[in-house]
């Protein structure tokens, strides 16, 4: 009997030997805001993730969703698909606020609580959740918010 199942492949290559290290959540802002489109962070929220090897060097930014001007949807099970795909140890999220408004809501509270407790069962650092204008950043491990 002939085998009709694929065989499922997994392999690694970050294609790049520059890989900045992240040494606090201002530099994490800065390099998460160079990879935000100008022309749109202040019209739709989006939501990325900031993947991270255990020196907390950066392998790569995620684009996990884009939204509209009050909320995008953040499918947990892709994040962490993502990071273990990466082989990431670490991870940082971030969305934007296109009101510029640097409040964490209730909603972003919540997600920022179940992805923490998802990234404990998985042992994937979750170091910052940050919330990212063109003019600033609020830190939830800077503000112990969750």
């Amino acid at each position: 009997m002939e085998n009709l199942l694929a065989e499922i492949q997994v392999s690694y290559n970050t294609n790049s030997s520059i890989k900045p290290k992240i040494e606090s959540s201002h530099n994490a802002y800065e390099i998460l805001l160079a990879s935000w489109f100008a022309g749109t962070i202040e019209l739709q929220e989006e939501f990325k993730v900031l993947l991270l090897n255990r020196a907390n060097q950066v392998l790569g930014i995620y684009n996990l969703s884009k939204g509209g001007t009050a909320g995008t949807v953040v499918d947990i099970k892709i994040l962490f698909a993502v990071a273990l795909k990466c082989n990431a140890t670490a991870i940082i999220v971030a969305h934007n606020h296109p009101s510029g408004r640097l409040k964490p809501s209730l909603q972003d509270i919540e997600i920022t609580k179940k992805i923490k407790g998802a990234s404990e069962l998985l042992d994937i650092k979750l170091l910052d959740h940050l919330i990212i204008s063109k003019n600033g950043y609020y830190s939830f491990t800077n503000e112990s918010t969750c």
